[in-house]
């Protein structure tokens, strides 16, 4: 397996697949462009490290695109041509369609197409997966194989991945925003930043464990906390006098014309 572009996600997903034993070190190979930077994934995680794309896509069965969309054009100019329909693609560069891929890789080569988000360095996150035009189950089963060791993997058609982006992958954006505005208000009612700080993290943590693992509907939660006559129903109607949920519809659909444009090569 090559890791092309071992960054924040690209070692994320190194380091979840060693944890989960999933992969030994030495079955690994991963590339970065600084002499320190591989030397340091070397030395951390006991994987073959290189500067050299093309040496890493050699015997690969998995190849892993990690890189900016900005190096996309350079790193397929090093690999294109080197790839083999036995081989399979995983792309987790944002905005960058199969078909943009494939014109620029050897013929028949399955590319699968995922978007992870920034929890997945902890292990948290979640990607949305899509095939390419030459990628089968086999091919899909193996990049959600790969991404359940950072978080939780959706199979998507490729017509909504720019949906998938404008909500999970820019999404911890938006919580973060949420998070920042509560702090700001617990210090204005009187609350150190640490304390606030702490309770509205640990209150976002908690809120979205009993979403997940007790699989409750949003609106059930907030009913259950929302007493008749109380503070929440105080507090929820200033927010939609304020229109905080149709701020939320605008927002995430104007991530997802920002992903489309980018996509179709509007920089």
């Amino acid at each position: 397996m090559a890791i092309l572009g071992a960054g924040k996600i690209g070692e994320s997903l190194l380091s979840g697949l060693l944890s989960a034993s999933w992969r030994l070190p030495e079955e690994i190979v991963a590339t970065g462009r600084r002499e320190e930077r591989v030397a340091e994934l070397a030395e951390r995680y006991g994987v073959e490290t290189t500067l050299s794309n093309a040496e890493a896509v050699s015997g690969a069965k998995l190849v892993v695109i990690a890189v900016k969309p900005q190096d996309f054009d350079v790193l397929l100019g090093e690999i294109g041509g080197l790839l083999a329909p036995d081989q399979t693609v995983l792309s987790v560069a944002a905005a960058i369609p199969t078909a943009a891929i494939e014109q620029r890789i050897a013929p028949g080569v399955p590319v699968v197409r995922a978007m992870p988000n920034t929890p997945a360095t902890v292990h948290e996150g979640v990607a949305g997966v899509c095939a390419g035009a030459h990628a089968d189950d086999e091919d899909l089963a193996l990049a959600e194989e790969v991404l359940s060791h950072v978080g939780s993997v959706v199979r998507v058609p490729e017509r909504y991945m720019d949906a998938v982006t404008a909500v999970s992958g820019s999404g911890p954006a938006y919580f973060a925003l949420l998070a920042e505005a509560m702090i700001e208000a617990g210090i204005l009612l009187g609350l150190s930043r640490e304390i606030s700080t702490q309770l509205v993290v640990q209150t976002m943590f908690g809120t979205a464990k009993l979403l997940r693992d007790e699989k409750m509907h949003p609106v059930e939660l907030r009913e259950m906390v929302t007493s008749p006559g109380g503070t929440t129903i105080r507090a929820i109607r200033e927010l939609e006098r304020a229109g905080v949920r149709a701020a939320f519809l605008n927002a995430i659909q104007a991530a997802m014309e920002r992903s489309q444009e980018l996509a179709a090569g509007d920089p």
